[in-house]
Formats: C-alpha cells, structure tokens, sequence
C-alpha cells in the first residue's frame, strides 16, 4: 500500500512511525514533511495548505490512503477534496473541522446540546466585548474564534489584560481575520485533561488520556506554546471521570455532530477540564493533538492503519483499538526564544546510545546534515511500567540529543507525580 500523511511535525512523525509497523505498507510519503523524518517517508515538498497540489499528487502517485492530520487543511476541506477523486483519507470533512474551525460553533452546539462548558458570550465587535469585560468574574478567558496555532486563548487575571487582548485580537487582527468574533467565558478550575478519540459517527473510542504543558518554562511560567511536553495516561483522570466524560460529553457530542448533519469521522480531540462539578470541555480539536500523539501512539499496541481505515469506511466497531497498560513521556527540545524569536540553523546530533523515540518537529537536511529550523525542534519519548520511570527514562535521553540553543522545560510530569502520590 502507498500511504501518504499530510503535515510536518512531530504529530506526523509519531504517525509515519506508527502506520510503518503495518507490514502491507511499502511506501509512505510526507507533505511537507521535515528532514528529521527522512528515513521513515519521503519528504515532498508540498504544503499542508496546498489542497489542489495535495490531491494532484495523491492521483499521479495512485495513493491507496491519505491521513490528512492538521488542523488547517481539515478546516480548508482537504478530506473532501480527496474524497471526491475517489482517495479515501483518515480526518474529517471541513463541515465536520469547524468543531475546531470555530469557536463560536463549538461553544453554540455545546449550548443546544446540554455539553457541559464554560458559561460565555459571543461577540462581533470590540466596542461591545469591552463593555461586557467590565462587568465579567475575573479571571476571564478570552478566545480568538478561529485557528490560531493553538495560542488565541488568553487568561486574563485583570480587566486590562482582558481588554488588551480584545484590542489586539479584534483591532490589532494579532490572529488575523480568526480574532473577528471573540468568545468570552467563565475560568474554570480543576486539572486539565486531553483525550484523542476515534470515531466514525457510529462509534467513539477513547484513547488513553494525557495530560499537556502548555507554557514555556518550568512551574508552569511563561508563554503559551504549542506544548512543552506530556504524560500519559493523565493521573487526574479517573475511571469515574472516564465513565462520566463518556456519557456527558463524548457520545452526546458525536450525536450532535450528527443531528447538525456534520458527521465527524477522524480523532476527534477533548480537552477536559475536571471540574468540582465533574468534566467539562475547555475545547474540541478537530485532528491529534501535538504532542499528546508522541505519547499516546506509542501507548497503542493496535494497527494505526487498520483503525485509520477502519474509521474511514464507518466499520471502526469491528476493529480492536488496544492501549498498552504503561506509561509515557514526552519532552520537546525546542529552540531558546521560543514561542517568539529564535535562532535556526544549528546542527543535531544524537548519541549513538539513545534509547527512546525521537519525534522530529522542526529540522531541515542540508548537505547531509540534520538542522534546528523550528520553535519546536523534537520530542523525546520514552515508555515505563511506572510515570516515574518514563519520566527519567525521557530526560536521560533527552542529555543524548544536542543542538546549539538548545532548551526544554526540567518539570514535565511533576505534576502529574504530585496528582498520582
């Protein structure tokens, strides 16, 4: 079978590496891809945004499946457009993407459904939004609508903040025409939990959950990013918790994709906050999350490819979907400056006695060398029979990979350890 992944990332590293162990697989391609992936799929030079190009290329090389796994060609209708040339592809149509497209429609059908969410207000304007935040429980958290790399959410702890955010996102267009309408919601508080599912629209099978840092620096300090590390499973997350999300939020948001006439087929991600009212969803992603994925897919000891096709053709129910009963780690070494401004250019090498998965992000090959060319450069994972022994299992390998300007937060799954003790 030819395969071929949309995306260049860490996500689609851990993927490539996962649907490779399916042994009717003989060649699998990466558009884009990224240097770091070059000895699992054949890097083209394609972007994930180039739909037509995406698709011209799936036909002249007669791909068999494509797993279309960002959320920006989701949304833009990538699924569709292979579909209609008769390319069966893992991901959602762009009607079923706006769950993450859209802020404001993933917070309005959580309200028509009864989904436990924040509480929160939509607005179209700045001048109104400000005029609402002088009256809002503070802290507030304030959201771009659309897409935004993962970073048009802002906590805001005093009104200023809020109202900078507002003027930024809707004046400044700081996300672009993603910051036209905000939301506005309550802060809940509790632990944050994210569980990836696989779902067809008749059936939905949660992976094993995991739990993110999202912030730049070690206690949690610093800039939002697209994520610093993972654990997984998430120690917050009990089996009470599971049951209740299953019930309250993952079926009936299934149902309700599908009474919209939005069918969702794909993974569909949950981002749970556990609340003293029991679990609530802070947001829905439309795809893997990254990096939960470099923890989670090496927990599955089921065939990726054959739960890919499987969804796809609405026979999930028919597949075994099995988790290991261990634990996993991953750090991201990324380059010093990041999320803002940084340095690329510096060579990778790694120890000749590395003993994890490296996920590579971030890195371009030049003349045969490996080099730095992200924020997020890799993903070191490593597996455990306990969260502590994945943890420093991670960070000892972590000290094998070395690139200049290299940083990495020194916490990831404390946390967790605290939740677990």
């Amino acid at each position: 079978m030819k395969i071929m992944v949309v995306g260049g990332g860490g996500r689609e590293h851990a993927i490539i590496k996962k649907i490779k162990e399916n042994k009717n697989v003989e060649k699998i391609y990466a558009l884009p891809g990224n240097g770091g992936m070059a000895d699992d799929a054949e890097c083209v030079n394609i972007g994930a945004k180039d739909i037509d190009a995406i698709v011209s290329f799936a036909l002249e090389n007669k791909i068999d499946f494509a797993v279309v796994a960002p959320d920006d060609p989701l949304v833009l209708g990538a699924v569709d457009a292979l579909n209609e040339k008769g390319i069966p592809a893992f991901g959602p149509k762009a009607s079923a993407a706006a769950i993450e497209g859209s802020k404001v429609f993933s917070k309005n059908l959580m309200k028509k459904y009864s989904i436990p969410t924040a509480q929160y207000e939509v607005f179209e304007d700045a001048r109104s939004a400000l005029e609402y935040i002088e009256s809002v429980k503070l802290p507030t958290v304030i959201k771009a609508d659309g897409l935004a790399l993962g970073k048009g959410v802002i906590i805001a702890t005093t009104r200023e903040e809020a109202k900078n955010a507002i003027i930024s996102m809707m004046e400044d267009k700081v996300f672009g025409n993603s910051g036209s309408r905000v939301v506005i919601e309550e802060f809940l508080t509790g632990p944050e939990v994210s569980v990836l599912a696989f779902t067809d629209g008749k059936t939905l099978v949660p992976m094993v959950s995991s739990m993110d840092h999202k912030r730049a620096h070690d206690n949690d300090e610093g800039l939002n990013t697209g994520g610093m590390g993972t654990v997984a499973p998430n120690p917050c997350y009990t089996p009470a918790h599971a049951e209740r999300a299953m019930k309250e939020i993952f079926i009936p948001t299934m149902n309700a994709m599908n009474a919209e006439g939005r069918t969702f087929k794909g993974c569909l991600y949950f981002g749970l906050m556990i609340t003293p009212d029991g679990p609530k969803v802070i947001e829905y992603n439309c795809r893997f999350g990254d990096p939960e994925t470099q923890v989670v897919l090496p927990l599955l000891e089921s065939d990726l490819l054959e739960i890919m096709m499987a969804v796809a053709d609405e026979r999930l129910a028919d597949v075994e979907v099995k988790f290991s009963d261990k634990h996993a780690c991953c750090v991201i070494m990324a380059s010093e400056g990041y999320p803002t401004s940084y340095e690329k250019g510096f060579e990778i090498s790694v120890d000749d006695d590395f003993g994890a998965e490296l996920f590579v992000a971030g890195a371009k090959l030049e003349n045969g060398k490996l080099l730095t060319s992200g924020g997020r450069v890799l993903g070191v994972t490593a597996i455990g029979d306990t969260l502590y022994d994945a943890i420093q299992k991670s960070y000892e390998n972590v000290d094998k990979v070395h690139f200049g300007n290299a940083f990495f937060r020194k916490d990831i799954g404390l946390r967790a350890l605290k939740a677990e003790r």
